[in-house]
This record gives C-alpha cells, structure tokens and sequence, in this order.
C-alpha cells in the first residue's frame, strides 16, 4: 500500500489495480472514500474497456478476445516509479495476462498528487506497437460516503454540475440483467437544468450515464455539512453516476469515463467502438481530473 500524506489528508493507494482505497481528513477524521462490505471496491481504475462488453468480449477484425467488466487493470499489479510523499507515479505494462485479452503493447501510467486542496489523478496511455494503431476507454470509479462525514443523509446531497444552464442528458439504459445502452440519449428526468438532487429512485436501472458534452465539473454538497467534493471533468467526455441498487446504499459513485459500455445485443469491433480513443503507434493520450475537498 504507497501512502501519501501532508498536513490536511492522507491517501492510500494499493499497487493491485493503482486504487484509491482511502482519502482521509486529518482534521475531523473521517474518510471521504467508501470502504463496506455493500460493495468491496473503492475506486476502481477501468482500462481499456468501461463497462460490461456483450458477452464478456469484443472482436478485432472479426476474431474475439475476452474482456471483464470495465477491463483488466483493477487486476493487475502496477509497478511503482516513484513516491515522494506527494506524488506518486504507477506503470502498467503490458504482459502476457494482459495480451490475451489486448494483444497490444501499451504503458498506462497514473500520477497522483495530493495537494492543499485535494488529489488530482493524471493518466497517460502510450502505443508501443511499432505499426499498429489501437483504441481504448478509460474510466475513474471512485465512490464517495455519502452522507460526507456522516453529515445528514444520502437524500439531503445534491449534485452540480458546470455550467449550470446544462439540460442533462443520459443515455438509456437497459437490464439484461446486466446494464447495457439501449443506444438511444434521454432527458435526465431527475435533474432540474443543471442540479440534482439525490433520490435512490434515480439509479432503478443501475446506473446513469450523463451525456452532455462540455461539461466541466460537479460539485457533491447539502446544507447539512460544510464538506463538498468537486471533481472536474473537462478531459473526459461523460460522467457516470452509481450507487447499489436497491439496498439504499451510502455511498456515491462519480465516474469520469473517456468511453461508453456496449450497446446491448451489439458486440464491438474495436477499431470501430463508440466513444473510445484511437492511438497511433508511438503517440500518448493523457487525460487529467482534480478531486477538490472541502
């Protein structure tokens, strides 16, 4: 477990998978991330796939590959570069676990830096094919208590998201039972232009995958504590929403995602799949978002 700490917060981060496990403040000691036995993961990193493919695969020029859910990298070990107390640097370098299932050579490298204000996450995909372009997604599942601190309860939270003049979208979603897009886009029926105000009855279908381009943070508040978390997003094209259904679960989940889960009864050709990110051989995509505490 690598720890970074400085005089607001300390952070852990386990190797396996490069997740954030906790994200305390020292003042009042309480920890902004969920850890219970309602769902057994923290903050999952989702690479190079988001969500569940049809039939746990995908095809490349017709030939199929595995896939898990939201892809492989919360399984793998990630080597550790470099940890300064401040920021820490992970790898993860394609194996020949990994290449059963992307048969690419890729480095993933994910810094994390704690600040006075909160931590921020920098991810970093580079192609080392010498002559074979290949896509991905990449996605953030960090879960949040909520209520922050114990501070009310999960339905006096809202959400705010930038700008606020939005009129959010999602995507329709479908159970099969697993959740798949439908691939049509619908009006977010539980928010009001660009708020939302935090019900269980909202994530019926398991999840809520918010549409709108330029969108540019979300701000997770009430007036019953002082304590916010603010994420930024304006290196991700969509934002997923989570919480277990059915089991009126304390915790959020807040997901940046640079990609989409599969269209149901749709499997992807991966060249071809909506939403991913096309990468040259040699070329690096580096995506970036803040987690700002109060």
């Amino acid at each position: 477990m690598q720890v970074l700490e400085n005089d607001k917060f300390k952070v852990e981060i386990d190797e396996l998978g490069a997740q954030l496990t906790h994200l305390y403040n020292k003042k009042e000691n309480f920890d902004y991330i969920w850890n219970g036995k309602l769902w057994p993961k923290h903050a999952p990193v989702l690479f190079p796939a988001i969500g569940r493919s049809v039939n746990d695969e995908y095809l490349i020029d017709g030939t199929k590959y595995d896939m898990p859910q939201h892809g492989f990298a919360g399984e793998q070990i990630f080597t550790v570069k470099k940890n300064t107390g401040k920021v820490l640097v992970l790898d993860l370098i394609a194996n020949e676990e990994t290449k059963k299932m992307f048969p690419f050579d890729f480095k993933l490298t994910i810094t994390f830096e704690l600040g006075e204000q909160g931590l921020s996450y920098h991810f970093s995909v580079l192609n080392q094919e010498s002559d074979r372009e290949f896509s991905f997604s990449l996605g953030s599942h960090p879960a949040f208590n909520v209520p922050i601190n114990g501070e009310g309860k999960f339905t006096d939270y809202t959400l705010e998201f930038e700008p606020s003049d939005l009129e959010l979208k999602q995507f329709e979603i479908v159970k099969t039972p697993n959740p798949y897009r439908t691939g049509k886009v619908v009006t977010l029926s539980a928010a009001d232009a660009g708020l939302i105000n935090l019900n269980y009855d909202m994530f019926e279908d398991g999840l809520v995958i918010i549409e709108n381009d330029g969108l540019k943070g979300v701000t997770l508040s009430s007036q019953n504590t002082d304590h916010q978390v603010h994420l930024s997003l304006a290196d991700f094209r969509y934002v997923c929403l989570w919480t277990k259904e059915g089991a009126q679960a304390p915790f959020l989940c807040i997901e940046p995602f640079a990609g989409l889960p599969d269209v149901v009864d749709q499997p992807s050709e991966l060249m071809e799949k909506e939403a991913n990110t096309r990468l040259a051989p040699g070329q690096i995509k580096n995506f970036e978002y803040a987690i700002t505490l109060q």
